[in-house]
């Protein structure tokens, strides 16, 4: 505990955040030996004793006030409860308690930190400065609050019989994420800590809000609950005039706010704002962050099929194998304007674009492709009998059969004109076609010029 607090008060006296903050680091994976030297011999009245100690009597310690002093020592103490729970579920503990623990109780333990250490800024005047402290808990409380979930799921839960027998009245999916959603609650009461301070902004905690902002993402996507993160989006949006803007944060903060920003547009089918904020993501982000910008990309691509009919490259997609195999099979199919191709690409695709909730809008790509197969159609019909000494002008009316034949062919399934009828009527809607139908005389009439908008047609 000596060295726990001798570290505190090496980064008290530069006032350095983010080394506060790894005095509150629980990765058992790095820090084993640092954290079982911690945990000494798991006596809570020694750790009590040596916390008041080095807080209260000790010489050299930090010279802060009384509120806050009560405020840390609360902290570290709620720290070495956790560090002991988590060195029990590592099997790194070998006495008695430690075969009760579990990943659940890591999770309550480490939710008791949380909260004080939101109480510190609430109650013992914790300064901004101070904020990694909140990132570093909350980090590790949606991790844990995961992983104690997953126990849940592995072990079937820890309910007694009798309570068990009584679960027929509930939803068995509903315990699946108890704890990551009892995460959320606790990650928006961050948020709203750091959203509602009134201090200069200086002094303000506002300058963890985009953390809280994107912990909060991450969280309500794993629980599939988007109309949550568009309220804190909402939230952000009322408040925007009071925030320092958004270029003053990390660009990690940036990149990650602009990403769920544009993912959420992009669900509620508003593809251009979806477009801008996932470029700004994209071009904002680090050239060697790959997983980052294949996220980017995985709703980017869809966007811009849609707003702009631009495919990507495959020296776009070259240094992503998986988005080559989900996006270039439908691109060729596009481009070629071979709707069974593109059918069977985004039948073979389907689990994939469902989980990433790309499905709907790949499947929009298929008008593209049937505009691409119709002005094939309408280029090969070729140029209609000059009038004096004018140049032969494009044939701009096609019989209806015409594009019956080449969908048939193309899809290879059966179509009746009707239907053809129905899906140049839905192009010309959506402006992928000019013209109009002519169903008695079972023509397609095209405008003479840009019949098919954006193709150079």
């Amino acid at each position: 505990m000596d060295a726990l607090i001798h570290e505190f008060r090496a980064a008290y006296a530069v006032m350095k955040g983010d080394q506060l903050a790894e005095t509150l680091n629980p990765d058992v994976q790095t820090n084993a030996a640092k954290l079982q030297a911690i945990w000494g011999r798991g006596n809570v009245r020694d750790a009590t004793a040596d916390l008041e100690f080095l807080f209260y009597s000790d010489p050299s310690r930090p010279r802060i006030s009384q509120k806050e002093t009560a405020g840390w020592v609360e902290i570290y103490l709620s720290y070495w409860k956790a560090v002991g729970e988590i060195l029990a579920v590592e099997g790194l503990r070998t006495d008695a308690k430690a075969s009760s623990s579990s990943r659940t109780t890591v999770y309550n333990a480490w939710k008791d930190l949380t909260l004080l250490v939101v109480r510190g800024y609430t109650n013992h005047e914790f300064e901004n400065w101070t904020i990694p402290c909140l990132y570093v808990t909350t980090k590790y409380l949606r991790l844990f609050a995961i992983q104690g979930d997953e126990e849940r799921r592995r072990t079937g839960g820890t309910e007694d019989t009798d309570m068990a027998i009584m679960q027929d009245d509930f939803d068995p999916e509903q315990e699946d994420n108890k704890l990551l959603e009892d995460c959320a609650r606790h990650l928006n009461r961050v948020f709203q800590l750091c959203y509602n301070d009134r201090a200069p902004m200086e002094e303000s905690r506002k300058w963890g809000i985009y953390y809280a902002i994107n912990l909060l993402f991450r969280t309500h996507f794993k629980l599939n609950s988007t109309t949550l993160s568009k309220n804190v989006l909402n939230a952000v949006s009322a408040g925007r005039v009071d925030m320092p803007t958004i270029d003053r944060f990390p660009k990690s903060q940036q990149v990650t706010f602009k990403y769920y920003e544009g993912v959420l547009a992009f669900l509620n089918e508003n593809y251009v704002v979806a477009e801008e904020h996932l470029t700004t993501a994209w071009q904002t982000c680090h050239k060697d962050a790959k997983h980052h910008l294949e996220l980017i990309l995985t709703y980017l691509i869809p966007c811009r099929l849609l707003t702009t009919h631009t495919l990507p490259s495959s020296e776009l997609l070259g240094p992503f194998p998986r988005l080559q195999k989900l996006f270039l099979p439908i691109s060729a199919a596009i481009k070629k304007a071979d709707l069974h191709a593109f059918d069977i690409a985004l039948r073979e695709g389907e689990t994939q674009f469902i989980k990433r909730r790309i499905y709907l809008a790949l499947e929009r790509g298929r008008d593209i492709a049937l505009r691409n197969l119709l002005r094939k159609v309408f280029l090969a019909g070729g140029s209609g009998e000059a009038k004096d000494d004018a140049s032969p002008a494009r044939r701009s009316r096609i019989p209806v059969n015409e594009f019956t034949a080449a969908i048939k062919i193309s899809s290879g399934e059966e179509i009746d004109t009707d239907e053809v009828e129905c899906l140049i009527a839905n192009l010309i809607y959506k402006n992928l076609m000019k013209g109009y139908i002519a169903h008695e005389a079972g023509t397609v009439v095209l405008s003479k010029s840009g019949a098919f908008p954006g193709t150079g047609v």
